[in-house]
């Protein structure tokens, strides 16, 4: 078997493969065509941030079980190809906590205290000005922590012993356990407005994509400080800057950017920003961590090699690659139904069940139900942390019974995958196919009978079975200048009931959705679902 290391990997993480026997190939800045090249030859690929590993090189990689990332963030893999593909991807989410919640702390105290800015005028200038850098203390402050997870916690922790107080939104956690620790578990938009401090400690998702912006610069305390550890764009960088020129916000500290190869490209370093800090990234670059991390994925990827189970998968649920193949075809079609159900029920959920029918019955399909599980959660909890590991522990938290039931007998299609979901207003469904010639659809919604395609953007809402309605629909989409891919339409009778899904090639604003939804004969309002 062998091993491609794309990006550098300590001596550690490669004495772990060497000991298992396994080739290790390391070849570092290699372009995107030239990995396409040579990956057809590995059983596995090892990266840092620095490799982009696409679709191309991800489908031309016809022997890789296992993509690992020697790291946290996976932003750089694109998982819904692996996954299409039944490549597990593996992270280190444990490896540099204590890096990265260390490294937090030392850039908000030096944001505080403008030692940068400081150093930069005595080293470099050589001025002695003293009063130019009064800085604040953290002391009796109010930190807003944004996820509460290892690394945020741990920032939590110190900063408590600080002498702070610390808010934290994180759906995930309750609030029993917050206090119990000494923190204050709040809605998002109140810890923004509460928080003297802001740290963010999330991963970069559709959802999380810019969710600090100009709207949310404005719900806080003028004077409020930023920290972003975290990933790069979650931050809206030129309304950040520009919130750092008007001093509503009074300092940032900044280790990540949204295009880091481009990174002096970024509003935040094009213009003159006395009150930035900003560093290259550097939240895992301990000695510790670049061992922690290292080793962990390569004993991962040994261990998937071997046959065994990875410890720490984050697009499909830790399983020996052999059990993983019978229900391959099966993933992305899972992972979009519960995306679509989890989008389009904006309620609580209380119980999940799924039914699987004709020829995917005939295997094991708890990883569906798994990806299933995490697409709903991920969609009603945007800005939390749910991966395959921990899917089925925050359905359990949340009092979502979850249930699963098999039937080789069909009526009308080879397989069916069918999820009904209930919560304490409604209930509804959605059942998916997969064709061997053209992939998958989307055949019943809420006891409709269609057959839509679940990619890019549906438009979606129940309506009364009359003549125009589509008409209208379309004249606002035109006028909005969105442009429509496809239309399905089902109904229960003429002139009853009726549902339609539209796909779209471009997004769509508030207020075109709004005038959609005032339609005469809508029975609910439009809903967007994205995949």
């Amino acid at each position: 078997m062998k091993v491609l290391a794309s990006d550098k990997l300590s001596k550690d993480g490669a004495a772990v493969f060497a000991k298992a026997g396994i080739q290790l190939d390391l070849q570092t800045g290699l372009s995107e065509d030239e990995l396409v090249k040579i990956i057809p030859e590995y059983d596995a690929l090892i990266v840092r941030s620095e490799t982009k590993v696409t679709p191309k090189i991800i489908k031309a990689g016809r022997k890789l079980k296992i993509i690992g990332r020697a790291g946290v963030g996976v932003d750089n893999i694109d998982l819904p190809s692996a996954t299409e593909q039944g490549i597990i991807v593996v992270n280190s989410p444990e490896g540099n906590t204590i890096a990265a919640a260390e490294h937090t702390l030392a850039m908000m105290l030096s944001m505080a205290r403008k030692i940068p800015q400081a150093y930069h005028t005595l080293v470099k200038n050589h001025q002695w000005n003293r009063s130019a850098f009064q800085g604040v203390e953290l002391y009796g402050k109010t930190l807003g922590v944004v996820g509460l997870g290892k690394i945020g916690s741990h920032v939590a922790k110190c900063s408590l012993a600080l002498g702070m107080r610390v808010l934290a939104y994180d759906p995930f956690v309750t609030k029993e356990y917050a206090e119990s620790h000494g923190i204050e578990i709040q809605k998002l938009d109140e810890v923004l407005r509460e928080a003297d401090f802001i740290t963010l400690h999330i991963p970069k998702t559709n959802e999380t994509k810019g969710l600090l912006n100009k709207e949310k610069f404005a719900l806080m305390k003028k004077g409020v400080r930023i920290v972003n550890c975290a990933r790069g764009g979650i931050i809206v960088e030129a309304d950040l800057a520009e919130a750092l020129e008007s001093g509503q916000v009074a300092g940032a500290a900044i280790d990540v950017f949204e295009d880091e190869k481009e990174a002096t490209a970024s509003p935040l370093l094009t213009k003159e920003l006395p009150t930035l800090v900003a560093v290259p990234h550097l939240g895992a670059s301990t000695a510790e961590a670049q061992i922690n991390v290292a080793v962990d994925v390569a004993q991962q990827i040994v261990t998937v090699l071997q046959g065994g189970s990875a410890s720490a998968p984050v697009n499909i649920p830790t399983m020996r690659p052999a059990l993983l193949e019978p229900v391959k075809p099966y993933l992305n079609l899972a992972e979009k139904l519960g995306r679509f159900i989890g989008q389009v029920v904006k309620d609580t959920f209380s119980a999940v069940e799924i039914n699987y029918k004709g020829e995917v019955a005939a295997v094991d399909p708890s990883p569906l139900s798994t990806i299933i599980l995490k697409g709903i959660l991920e969609s009603i909890n945007p800005e939390g942390h749910v991966n395959f590991v921990n899917a089925p522990l925050i359905a359990k938290e949340k009092n979502i019974t979850v249930k699963s039931t098999r039937s080789e007998k069909v009526h009308d299609y080879a397989n069916e995958i069918e999820i009904i979901v209930n919560t304490k207003k409604v209930q509804a469904s959605i059942c998916g196919t997969l064709f061997a010639s053209v992939g998958e659809r989307i055949i019943n919604v809420d006891g409709f009978t269609l057959s839509a395609i679940p990619q890019g953007i549906l438009l979606i809402f129940a309506h009364q079975d009359k003549p125009g309605i589509i008409g209208k629909v379309g004249n606002i989409l035109g006028e909005s200048k969105v442009n429509i891919a496809g239309m399905q339409v089902g109904r229960e009778k003429i002139g009853g009931k009726a549902i339609m899904l539209i796909n779209i090639d471009n997004e769509i604003d508030d207020t075109t959705l709004d005038k959609i939804s005032k339609i005469d004969g809508l029975l609910d309002k439009a809903r967007i679902v994205k995949f």
